[in-house]
């Protein structure tokens, strides 16, 4: 992995590339939209000093060489919709966990599947990972489906892991081996 930048990945529809200053307004939009942040491990955006926060997270993260962020970003007009994420970084154990999040007026379009497999190639193909993990919330059928979609199984069910804004939630646990990926294609 070339840690001096984080690599553009283009698919059909979307580009998965850095996030700029100039996405601010974007990244506001959407993690700052309770739709979006509903079964999130933390509150929306309070406001867009926030969204600066966030900003500087991300570099700050993937500088440290612990995240890759990528911005979603519409391929015709490179808007950005929303975020796939590899963190966690473990290469000595060749894993990582994945989380993503997009803004509620793209959904039901493909999108995060499209945005997701080009970042399963990336994490299994290039940096060459054996284990990805996905942390989703029980009732989050949408984000369940999506991660079923794309070959990751369940594998238990955390109780009570988070408490965010006052509620406890739990988390269902989901994994996928590179050899299960490669047998799907």
């Amino acid at each position: 992995m070339d840690w001096d930048r984080l690599p553009t990945i283009n698919t059909g529809r979307l580009r998965l590339r850095r996030i700029s200053e100039n996405d601010l307004e974007a990244l506001f939009n959407i993690f700052s939209d309770p739709q979006v942040m509903r079964y999130w491990s933390t509150p929306p955006l309070a406001d867009r000093q926030a969204a600066v926060s966030l900003l500087h997270e991300i570099h700050n993260l993937f500088d440290r060489r612990l995240m890759l962020k990528w911005g979603i970003a519409l391929l015709d007009n490179d808007q950005l919709i929303g975020t796939a994420t590899l963190f966690n970084l473990n290469f000595e154990n060749g894993r990582a966990e994945i989380g993503y999040g997009l803004g509620s007026r793209h959904w039901r379009n493909g999108y995060m599947n499209e945005a997701l497999r080009a970042l399963l190639f990336y994490a299994f193909d290039v940096l060459e990972l054996r284990r990805l993990e996905a942390d989703v919330d029980p009732r989050n059928a949408g984000s369940i489906r999506t991660v079923e979609r794309l070959g990751f199984r369940q594998e238990g069910l955390l109780r009570e892991r988070w408490h965010v804004n006052g509620e406890i939630q739990d988390s269902l646990f989901y994994g996928l081996l590179r050899r299960e990926r490669q047998k799907q294609e």
